[in-house]
């Protein structure tokens, strides 16, 4: 999926939260669009904090399963780590699948539209990143 892993090392913060999925958070708004429109499988889960700036943020599977509900709302806390809120309490996070996410035409560096929002409430918290070796670049 992923051709160029030394541009992901340099445009991503990557977490894995258990065995066969990654967790892919962009460094600034110029990551966030590469990782949302460049990176993103369409089955990926694409996450975001509500109402303030942050990181966008990828939950993928490399095995075909789906995340279960602890999974998913450790991407969301990751999401709320890597934002604004990362002081607050209990935070809104956006999440979809990244096949809704799109870039509206003239807009901004990181600036989407998303469509089919499910939003959780999570608080914000991360894992260690996980250093990426060559031989993962090609399952995630």
């Amino acid at each position: 999926m992923i051709e160029d892993l030394s541009t992901l090392r340099r445009q991503a913060f990557v977490y894995q939260p258990a065995e066969g999925f990654f967790i892919i958070a962009g460094r600034t708004s110029n990551d966030n669009e590469f990782i949302s429109l460049k990176v993103a499988a369409a089955d990926d889960l694409w996450f975001h904090v509500r109402g303030m700036p942050g990181s966008h943020v990828l939950l993928r599977s490399i095995n075909g399963l789906e995340p279960d509900k602890k999974i998913i709302e450790i991407a969301a806390a990751t999401a709320v780590w890597h934002s604004k809120g990362r002081n607050g309490g209990i935070t809104p996070v956006s999440m979809t699948q990244a096949r809704y996410v799109s870039k509206p035409s003239g807009s901004p560096k990181g600036t989407v539209c998303i469509r089919n929002e499910k939003v959780i409430k999570v608080r914000p918290a991360v894992l260690p990143e996980i250093k990426l070796r060559d031989e993962l670049g090609d399952k995630i």
